[in-house]
């Protein structure tokens, strides 16, 4: 048995800032051998940067790496592996039109006469997976398998790649289910006890407290602490990533009015019934109804933004049934959204909202353009009406329509993404984290924005990581754990307390 209690890697003072962003501010973090170590944090509390340092990806500003006593610099990922630390991502990065053995040993194959020695690199790939208790045909293909062994193949071979000190695995159970993860974790103790150090970045909570031995928490780029995982609740853990504190939480005081009384005479807009997609989000039930806000409220990969995909039609359900004013959802699929009235504001609003290269004005009436058709062309006059209108209402910040929308702030960016779904006149508006990222006076303006459409007789959904502004936005709060809906609130159940206390699970 490895000795836990030797530090093989140090972190000291480690910064690193970006144009306008500081990822990381300042962060210790140390590793043990033999030790099982989660790194937690929400979405930009710096876990990404913090690995992209200690594997090569990014040099840090400020900061020291201590590797068995030895001070280094990680140039690449390359001189990482050299260095005995692996990576496995959340996308397996192998081939699976290949066999096991090709997998785990392409490049390495071993060759007699300069061919590939098939009889022998079979044999080294079963002694490999023997290892760690893996017992599979290495001649099959890695595709003819589970997600979960593919999983486990990338680790072998993230092992046997170099001789491994330190694994990484992040988000390796995100499209795992339970007696898969339980596999992985059977994995993941073999190595443990083997003396590997293994980082285990992650967000579901109960996997946490079932797998690791320590804790360290990152929050808005800095240190939280380091903990025992026997030592820290459900609830200091959670309270520790949102940056609340119970003390904190007895004080907060509700600011927002009710929009909608209780109980509902109207039939619901839309319903769900024990809607679900594999490896997303556990089957659910879901009622919205007119004028109402109904906040989600979760850590990230809770299941929140599955939740607002499948609605959507990004992606399709594979169990339950979707019904829009009473008629069965058919057809998913984001056109087809729009057609029926439902918008979605993505979370990731680079990646999946702005158009960097177009203007204010043609990322404004994008969608409306997309629901009319591209024979049906609005005129160029009556896209800059409608995006005058709409930079007026929204108080978007720009020179004029034709402006770049790359050159505007973050805030009014995702305005000009609220103005292109409001331009389509949704009856249905998803909001996914609308404000992340954007300064106070701008979230204030769009958190006003949604109760006002509630109040016109729209349909909101809010979902947002802090828990203070879904509770001022929200008429009804479901929240989420662990890819599954667990309750929904409403009256006097509306407190952060109560929240945090249901997404730990106490």
């Amino acid at each position: 048995m490895a000795d836990s209690d030797q530090v093989i890697l140090t972190m000291k003072g480690i910064s690193r800032a970006f144009p306008g962003v500081q990822a990381l501010q300042d962060v210790d973090f140390n590793l043990r051998r033999g030790e099982i170590h989660a790194l937690m944090g929400e979405n930009g509390a710096g876990k990404s940067t913090l690995i992209k340092v200690l594997t090569g990806v990014e040099a840090p500003d400020t900061g020291v790496i201590t590797l068995e006593d030895k001070e280094v610099q990680v140039r690449s990922p390359q001189h990482a592996q050299e260095l005995g630390i692996s990576t496995v991502y959340q996308e397996i990065n192998l081939c699976p039109n290949l066999t096991v053995a090709e997998n785990i040993l392409i490049g390495r194959e071993p060759r007699r006469t300069g061919r590939i020695d098939w009889k022998r690199m079979n044999a080294q790939a079963v002694d490999i997976l023997e290892r760690v208790d893996i017992g599979i045909d290495v001649t099959q293909t890695l595709g003819s398998y589970s997600v979960a062994i593919q999983q486990m193949v990338a680790i072998v071979r993230a092992l046997d790649v170099a001789s491994t000190k330190i694994l990484i695995l992040d988000e390796p159970t995100s499209s795992l289910d339970t007696y898969e993860t339980d596999q992985l974790f059977s994995v993941m103790r073999k190595l443990k006890g083997q003396g590997t150090a293994i980082i285990f970045i992650t967000h579901f909570i109960d996997q946490v407290y079932e797998i690791s031995d320590r804790i360290t928490i990152l929050r808005n780029g800095k240190l939280v602490g380091d903990y025992d995982t026997n030592s820290l609740t459900h609830l200091e853990l959670v309270s520790n990533m949102l940056g609340r504190t119970l003390v904190e939480l007895d004080s907060v005081s509700k600011s927002r009015s009710k929009l909608v009384a209780d109980g509902h005479t109207s039939d619901p807009v839309m319903q769900a019934r024990q809607l679900g997609s594999t490896g997303a989000i556990d089957p659910f039930d879901l009622d919205l109804y007119e004028g109402e806000v109904v906040g989600f409220a979760g850590l990230l990969g809770s299941g929140r933004t599955e939740i607002a995909n499948l609605l959507f039609g990004v992606d399709k359900p594979d169990h339950g049934t979707l019904a829009y004013n009473g008629k069965a959802v058919k057809k998913f699929s984001p056109l087809s959204s729009i057609e029926r009235g439902v918008a979605l504001s993505p979370e990731d609003r680079k990646a999946a909202g702005i158009v960097d290269e177009l203007s204010v004005r043609e990322n404004i009436v994008l969608a409306m353009q997309a629901n009319r058709g591209w024979l049906r062309y609005l005129s160029s006059a009556k896209q800059t009406e409608i995006a005058d209108k709409y930079i007026k209402m929204l108080n978007i910040v720009t020179p004029s329509p034709e402006q770049p929308v790359k050159n505007l702030s973050g805030g009014n960016q995702q305005k000009v993404i609220l103005a292109r779904w409001l331009a389509t006149n949704p009856q249905v508006l998803i909001l996914d984290e609308p404000t992340r990222g954007i300064d106070v006076g701008a979230k204030t303006e769009i958190q006003k924005l949604v109760v006002s459409l509630a109040e016109e007789g729209k349909t909101c959904i809010f979902i947002s990581s802090e828990l203070e502004e879904v509770l001022r936005t929200s008429d009804r709060i479901v929240v989420l754990r662990d890819q599954e809906k667990i309750t929904e609130l409403t009256g006097d159940e509306m407190n952060e307390t109560l929240i945090m206390q249901t997404i730990a699970g106490s």
